[in-house]
């Protein structure tokens, strides 16, 4: 009988709920407007990756944005035409392209986007594009951020943010473009 009891607890406990076993958030606050609603984070990422060179990025503010468990992954075609992509934390994001943003100037800006919602989840298509200045008469680079979001109850995180550059052999399609 005890071993019966011991076995229903054990299972139960493993049939937690998902939400009990999500890590805690990190410490740094975010901007009650930067995470109402999942216009507002995706607004609020582009914004703080984005600005002239020799400016400093708030990168306090990008790592509120992320859940702790977030990714990013930046995916494209190695020399041998095979497709890549690799995973990376907001921390190593920080680390690997905080310098180049800053010293050669960087804004994404998104020109179209679509999503889709169920519950406490959101997957947004956000088609970009990107200039060094935003006096630049034309971008250097577009393509399409695949972001998850997760609402916990009180606020949007970012889970993940993959990515992939329109290249001549893949273009970005009409769908995911501006309308008209």
């Amino acid at each position: 009988m005890r071993l019966s009891i011991l076995a229903a607890i054990v299972a139960l406990g493993c049939a937690a709920p998902a939400a009990a076993q999500t890590p805690p958030a990190p410490a740094i606050a975010a901007v009650p407007a930067d995470v109402v609603s999942p216009d507002a984070i995706v607004t609020a990422l582009y914004d703080v990756i984005s600005g002239d060179a020799g400016v400093e990025r708030d990168w306090d503010r990008f790592r509120s944005l992320f859940h702790s468990t977030a990714r990013l992954m930046p995916s494209g075609v190695n020399r041998e035409g095979v497709g890549v992509a690799r995973s990376i934390t907001p921390e190593e994001y920080i680390e690997r392209n905080g310098p180049a943003l800053m010293r050669d100037g960087f804004h994404e800006r998104e020109i179209a986007s679509r999503s889709e919602r169920f519950g406490h989840m959101v997957h947004v298509w956000s088609t970009y594009d990107s200039v060094r200045s935003l006096s630049d008469p034309s971008p250097f680079m577009r393509g399409v951020n695949s972001i998850q979001l997760f609402h916990d109850g009180s606020r949007w995180w970012i889970l993940s943010v993959y990515w992939l550059a329109e290249t001549p052999d893949t273009p970005i399609p009409a769908a995911y473009l501006p309308a008209g």
